[in-house]
């Protein structure tokens, strides 16, 4: 008895590569921590195009807080966002009290991108939590 062999053919499927988005016009949300100063750079519709920290451009530890830093971070989240998507104009919203949070905007405007709106979105308290007692003498 003679076998039959039969060849198997596979076939490669190469995905199609996804074509670049153009966003002309995005949002800039700014969190400005005690420890660090997050920069996320949106489309309108709220989907996250870019985000960096300065522990992604190298800073670590206490360096995180400093306003140099977040003037880095933003720089390279908004050059990111430039070459890989064609963001020109921003709307900036600051969150937190932090000293990041001028730096960072300044940062936005240094790597080319025009600044539209600048809101503050930091929550600030309208006398709600009662304060812990004071301590006996």
């Amino acid at each position: 008895m003679a076998e039959v062999q039969t060849e198997k053919t596979t076939t490669i499927v190469k995905k199609s590569k996804k074509a670049k988005v153009k966003v002309q016009a995005g949002e800039a949300h700014i969190l400005s921590t005690f420890t660090n100063t997050i920069v996320t750079l949106t489309d309108e519709n709220g989907n996250t195009l870019v985000q960096y920290t300065p522990s992604r451009v190298g800073f670590k530890n206490s360096k995180k807080k400093t306003p140099y830093a977040a003037t880095r971070a933003a720089f390279a989240a908004a050059t990111e966002a430039i070459d890989k998507y064609g963001l020109r104009e921003v709307k900036v919203y600051i969150k937190g009290a932090r000293v990041g949070r001028n730096a960072a905007v300044k940062g936005l405007a240094t790597a080319g991108l025009a600044v539209t709106l600048l809101a503050d979105m930091t929550r600030t308290p309208h006398n709600g939590c009662r304060p812990p007692r004071k301590p006996r003498k």
